[in-house]
């Protein structure tokens, strides 16, 4: 493998003598396997704008959050073992904004994180408007899921493999972050989780035919 190109959010690699099925597995599980922070449950406190409940919640929870893949763990493998959650799975997000004399865009820069690691990729995604007086209180929490859970945990925008120059023994694979980890840090990921499944399928197929 050769790193053609990268920076924090896109990475190119040169596969060479690579079957085209191990590219794509790798090409799948960043979309679908490598896990990210999105927000997923949302509790309204006050909401007078003319935006409903609903459509605030789900517009939040497409919100991409930088993530820290050493800290923190899938809900389903926190010893917490609570639907409430813990420090080890779950971040909260508090969004508290009045308008005052003029209308106000409520932006992704307004809601304050509990945990520094864990926040907004960019301060000017917007979430709704404000028309004088009116209010938006509320507490988000996010916690790590997959892409094949809900696109709000997809890792990438974009991940493809295509021929280079026609030539069938060379690969390239394409991947573009939506910014909660770096590209590079996806890919990695991605070998990790083909590289364990390989061994799992290893071990099982062992044990089926020690019975056998």
């Amino acid at each position: 493998m050769e790193i053609l190109q990268k920076d924090d959010t896109t990475l190119r690699v040169l596969m060479k003598g690579t079957d085209r099925c191990y590219a794509s597995a790798i090409r799948r599980i960043a979309i679908a396997e490598v896990p990210v922070m999105a927000i997923d449950d949302v509790i309204i406190v006050d909401n007078t704008s003319i935006v409903y409940d609903e459509l605030i919640a789900h517009r939040l929870g497409l919100i991409p959050l930088t993530t820290d893949l050493s800290r923190f763990v899938l809900p389903k493998e926190c010893s917490c073992e609570s639907e409430q959650g813990c420090s080890n799975c779950r971040v909260m997000l508090v969004l508290d904004v009045v308008a005052g004399d003029k209308v106000r865009t409520v932006f992704s820069g307004d809601m304050i994180s509990d945990d520094d690691d864990t926040k907004p990729i960019s301060d000017q995604i917007p979430i709704l408007k404000l028309a004088p007086g009116q209010k938006i209180k509320l507490e988000a929490y996010a916690k790590l899921g997959k892409g094949k859970d809900h696109a709000k945990w997809q890792a990438t925008t974009v991940a493809v493999v295509k021929d280079v120059d026609q030539n069938k023994d060379a690969l390239e694979l394409y991947i573009e972050s939506v910014g909660s980890l770096k590209a590079e840090e996806i890919f990695s990921r991605a070998l990790e989780i083909l590289g364990k499944k390989v061994d799992d399928l290893k071990t099982t197929a062992e044990g089926l035919a020690s019975r056998g």
